[in-house]
């Protein structure tokens, strides 16, 4: 691109007081590490393009579904099945050809996460699931790589910049050790309204632009929590715990042998049956069908011989399950359904065959005819 016509593209933002062509020349030089491109992914990136964002890497091994649409309006109907990663990568070269795109077509671990962010100078954290924040935080501390946070749950998200500036925090000195797996539900479970992810993704591109920069107040020792339902926010103040400190791995070769599925309690190893399965074995009596998402979650479960009793009250009432030889749990996606599966396999042992439905009940295809 000529020099005029770079100025005519970034002309609003060059213009802005304490901005000018430094700052414009700063975030040409960046390279940014997007991990997610969902939710808060799409605008983020989209932002960062259209900024002038010198490189962006995306790492993210998902397809595009049409249950993302409605908050990620950066894919459309014609992109599903597509890897989320190549669908945006195209989009945002269409959208400014000079920012250079690498694309990772894979999830994050800590086999290659070190690989990966160490050839990017600042990273965001867009993922949806305890596991990656853990990791990612993790790595960008071993690194002393920044890392600009987001999350959002229904109404609710929440923002922070973490590993920068003095006295920097990270996101184990707000939340040292994972939740137990299913009791933080993600959007799948819980659901969100569309615009929330893309508020909260657009406030992480203004925060990284500022870090980038050197311009404007980024929330360096914050966090910020935005209310959709209500539009209330507050900020706050965050300090390095040293306990926090202990629970890093020491080093590269601590990182990489830490299996972050099991330090977030995933429970992915536990018996699990498929949509096929589920049918023909619901027909026997012996079966018991478990529901344990919370009353009035939708759609209904109203398969032969079931049951509604939600993951937290779920110990209370073992007494009550005893007489069946089987029970499948089921959840809105298979995170809580897992997580009482297990409760029920630490309680019962071998004396009931317990399975849980891979996926959950809204991926049920025959649902209706049932």
């Amino acid at each position: 691109m000529s020099e005029a016509s770079s100025y005519e593209r970034y002309h609003r933002q060059i213009i802005l007081k304490n901005f000018g062509d430094t700052a414009q020349d700063k975030l040409r030089a960046a390279s940014i590490l997007v991990v997610g491109a969902g939710g808060l992914g799409c605008p983020l990136l989209q932002y960062l393009a259209a900024a002038g964002a010198g490189c962006i890497g995306i790492a993210d091994d998902d397809v595009v579904a049409l249950s993302n649409l409605h908050r990620q309006p950066l894919y459309s109907m014609a992109d599903i099945g597509k890897a989320k990663v190549q669908v945006a990568a195209e989009k945002l070269q269409a959208l400014n050809p000079d920012v250079e795109i690498h694309q990772h077509t894979k999830r994050v671990t800590s086999k290659n996460a070190l690989e990966i962010i160490k050839n990017y100078d600042i990273v965001a954290d867009a993922s949806d699931n305890f596991a990656t924040r853990y990791l990612v935080n993790d790595a960008c501390v071993l690194l002393g790589k920044p890392l600009v946070f987001g999350a959002v749950s229904q109404w609710e998200g929440q923002l922070a910049i973490f590993n920068a500036g003095t006295d920097a925090v990270n996101y184990r000195d707000l939340f040292p050790q994972p939740p137990s797996a299913g009791t933080v539900l993600n959007c799948a479970e819980a659901g969100v309204p569309g615009p929330l992810p893309g508020i909260i993704g657009t406030m992480m591109a203004n925060e990284l632009i500022k870090l980038i920069t050197g311009t404007g107040k980024p929330m360096l020792n914050k966090m910020l929590l935005y209310n959709a339902w209500n539009n209330q926010q507050y900020e706050l103040a965050l300090s390095a715990q040293k306990e926090a400190k202990q629970l890093l791995p020491a080093n590269a070769a601590a990182f990489m042998e830490t299996d972050y599925d099991v330090l977030c309690n995933k429970t992915d190893l536990l018996p699990g049956i498929d949509e096929a399965q589920f049918f023909s074995m619901i027909q026997n009596k012996h079966v018991l069908v478990l529901d344990v998402r919370e009353p009035g979650e939708m759609p209904p479960c109203d398969f032969p011989n079931s049951k509604q009793l939600s993951l937290s009250q779920l110990p209370k009432f073992f007494d009550e399950l005893k007489s069946y030889k089987t029970i499948i749990t089921i959840c809105q996606t298979g995170v809580r359904s897992r997580q009482a599966a297990a409760l029920l396999v630490a309680h019962f042992s071998s004396t009931i065959q317990i399975l849980n439905l891979q996926h959950g009940i809204i991926n049920l295809k025959k649902i209706t005819s049932v």
